[in-house]
């Protein structure tokens, strides 16, 4: 486990250190943490360092939003039986990173049950910082 703790404007270890795991795998990290933790944000930032120009908005309503070859998921007030359904297993088959909001541990178990290299990040909010705890056993 590795631990920062960091503010947006300084977050470029964070996202140095996920490229890091994720370089040369299909890689799924799943974003754990209370609303307003900054889940959304670290997805921005982690985009932003490869296309500086992508608007990466929050996918509550949509689902899934693509950016080139990085996946953003939200599943806030999904039930696994839904996502089977609409296909959630087989977007993850998409070369890339996958990064999934609210990803709990039956989502987790679902992953590794199908070999998916996954890695968990808890964030939590520290006075005007954030914690990442990253998992990348």
């Amino acid at each position: 486990m590795r631990e920062f703790c960091t503010n947006l404007q300084n977050i470029g270890g964070v996202i140095e250190y996920l490229k890091k795991i994720a370089m040369d795998k299909h890689m799924i990290f799943l974003l754990q943490g209370d609303l307003a933790s900054g889940k959304t944000s670290l997805v921005q930032a982690y985009v932003a360092s490869f296309y500086p120009s992508e608007l990466v908005t929050s996918p509550t309503f949509s689902l899934m939003h693509q950016y080139r070859d990085i996946y953003h998921y939200d599943l806030y007030n999904r039930s696994l039986e839904e996502l089977l359904a609409l296909g959630f297993l087989e977007w993850l088959e998409n070369e890339g990173t996958h990064f999934v909001e609210w990803g709990d541990g039956r989502a987790m178990a679902l992953l590794r049950e199908n070999g998916y290299n996954t890695c968990v990040v808890t964030l939590s909010k520290h006075r005007d910082e954030r914690i990442y705890r990253i998992f990348d056993e």
